[in-house]
């Protein structure tokens, strides 16, 4: 190394040739640093290959295959439950219409749970069965195994009631929630000349960002009260999929409105100053609640501690001294 290197240097001249090193690589750094790069060009450019790949029809094929197998589940779904007659019951309309208070209305939902609601219990039971009495993974009681797995099945037949009912009471206190913020843009609408149809589907857009759940519902209303003969059913349709009693005022108001011409506007201003009011007092009731909630734990929690903290040292005082006595 030393024979590529001037012989009559001193180590003057090799601090030299090193500052200037490093002076070079902090001016490429802060060059680097400095230069004002294109973000789009990134973008540009994976939008250019999946073009080229959508060309080349590497995308297509994929969601194809993957709505094949999704077609060729369900088929077997429909299938086993064609066979078990479980869609001609007499209970397939009200399944219908709480899979539809759930928000989950497409023509294979209730196949799916109908096959749910069969196959679960025999899985889960017979899982049970081979964990509790097979392996005997759990060290119980006969009589305790036996109540066991029959507690399990009996969940498992209830897992997919439980799923509806819970995703049901989310989706209508987000529709509560949101409800006074679409009234405002109903009452805008309203006072900007649109129809019913027009207004609906406007507050759809614009609360598709904030609350999806009634941006789906109006939507969809927005369409029935397009190709339904009777405007009357579409808004009971509306205030049937979501029984909200907030919501059946404002389908109530719609109907009104329809048939007797009244003002629009005006009615669900009123409206929507009721329902803030009434989240107001919501929140206010809740409030008023938490003293009442945060009694037991302070009593069980934080009492104890803070005696054992204050009297704690006096005791232990108290115990030395006798002690001292004693001896």
């Amino acid at each position: 190394m030393s024979s590529f290197l001037p012989t009559n240097w001193g180590p003057a001249d090799y601090v030299t040739l090193l500052a200037g090193v490093t002076a070079f690589f902090t001016v490429f750094a802060v060059w680097n640093t400095a230069i004002a790069r294109d973000p789009m060009r990134s973008r540009i450019k994976a939008l250019a290959d999946r073009r080229e790949a959508m060309r080349a029809g590497f995308v297509a094929p994929q969601r194809r295959e993957r709505r094949t197998q999704r077609e060729k589940s369900v088929g077997i779904m429909r299938q086993v439950v064609k066979r078990m007659n479980l869609m001609r019951s007499q209970s397939s309309q009200k399944i219908v219409q709480k899979l539809a208070e759930a928000g989950w209305r497409s023509k294979d939902a209730v196949v799916v749970y109908l096959f749910f609601k069969l196959i679960l219990p025999v899985i889960v039971g017979v899982a049970a069965t081979i964990i509790l009495f097979g392996v005997q993974m759990f060290d119980l009681q006969p009589l305790t195994r036996t109540a066991a797995a029959i507690g399990t099945i009996i969940l498992a037949a209830m897992a997919p009631d439980i799923l509806i009912k819970n995703t049901t009471s989310k989706r209508q206190a987000e529709i509560r929630k949101a409800l006074p913020d679409a009234l405002d843009l109903l009452v805008i609408c309203a006072e900007a000349g649109l129809t019913i149809d027009a207004s609906l589907s406007k507050v759809a857009r614009e609360m598709a960002r904030s609350c999806d759940e009634i941006a789906d519902e109006f939507s969809l209303t927005a369409v029935e009260l397009g190709f339904l003969t009777n405007r009357r059913q579409a808004l009971e349709n509306l205030a049937r999929r979501v029984p909200v009693s907030a919501l059946r005022g404002v389908v109530t108001t719609l109907i009104q409105t329809e048939r007797y011409g009244t003002p629009l506007s005006q009615s669900l201003r009123v409206l929507s100053a009721e329902f803030r009011n009434e989240r107001l007092m919501r929140a206010e009731e809740k409030a008023a609640r938490l003293p009442a909630i945060l009694t037991v734990p302070l009593i069980c929690f934080i009492l104890p501690a803070l005696f054992i903290v204050l009297i704690g040292p006096a005791i232990l005082k108290v115990m030395d001294n006798f002690l001292s006595l004693k001896m």
